[in-house]
């Protein structure tokens, strides 16, 4: 290696972390219902990103048990297109750190897709970290590597999930970081397709198999939806689902 060439040192000096709630773990189908998100410099928070987030539909029980968040928490709250341009200019071209950052850049690459926006970004996974250097931990999960470290931290919420994040980063890179490119930027890949508001076609194609069939959306198994906003393939899904269970 050319000793002129300078190496990084870890942690970094200014990063952001990012957590996300949402309704389920597949961006293609399921919703943000809550954003949180750290700047971190020089290892002190500078500045933070907090909102609810309105995913017109309701929320699963096992949701609503596992955050806190109930939908009366988001019946007021903007939705994602409306949220996006303050999160992504408070983003910026930081660097993003998650407990599998993946997951979380994944939805907002899904929803800068859907708003036509290019949105791209270098990431560092402190969950990756931990399953390298960690190996005498039992589990891996952030809920549990904060205990492990005695992190102060409020599980699954956005807020707090982010700013536990970056303790753990500075931890974990303080104590294995030096040099290592794990502790450093890496590009965040995300094959996601953009998604396309649901036809009128559709639209009306579903409004009839609800009257023919005495049909409520959000009842009798149904996703509660906003029929305004929901996307081709979310009403292709559900017309699917009427159909195969209640036929034409």
């Amino acid at each position: 290696m050319d000793s002129k060439i300078k190496k990084e040192k870890y942690p970094m000096d200014t990063y952001v972390c990012l957590d996300l709630e949402t309704t389920g773990l597949n961006p293609k189908r399921d919703r943000v219902i809550e954003i949180g998100a750290v700047r971190v410099c020089h290892g002190q928070e500078v500045d933070c990103f907090s909102t609810f987030v309105n995913p017109g539909r309701r929320l699963d029980p096992r949701i609503v048990e596992l955050t806190g968040i109930c939908d009366d928490d988001l019946a007021q709250a903007p939705d994602m297109g409306e949220v996006l341009p303050e999160l992504l200019a408070f983003l910026g071209e930081d660097v993003l750190v998650g407990h599998r950052i993946s997951f979380d850049y994944a939805f907002v690459k899904k929803a800068a897709l859907d708003a036509k926006k290019d949105y791209r970004a270098m990431g560092v996974d402190t969950l990756q970290i931990a399953r390298k250097y960690l190996a005498e931990a039992e589990k891996k999960n952030l809920e549990y590597l904060c205990k492990y470290f005695q992190i102060p931290h409020k599980a699954h919420r956005a807020l707090d999930d982010a700013r536990a994040t970056g303790q753990l980063y500075e931890i974990l890179a303080g104590r294995f970081g030096g040099e290592e490119a794990m502790f450093g930027p890496q590009p965040l890949v995300c094959n996601i397709k953009r998604d396309t508001p649901a036809t009128k076609a559709q639209k009306e194609q579903l409004c009839r198999l609800l009257q023919a069939h005495t049909l409520k959306l959000g009842e009798d198994g149904l996703p509660l939806l906003d029929m305004d906003k929901m996307t081709r393939s979310e009403t292709s899904r559900l017309i699917d689902q009427i159909l195969a269970k209640y036929g034409r």
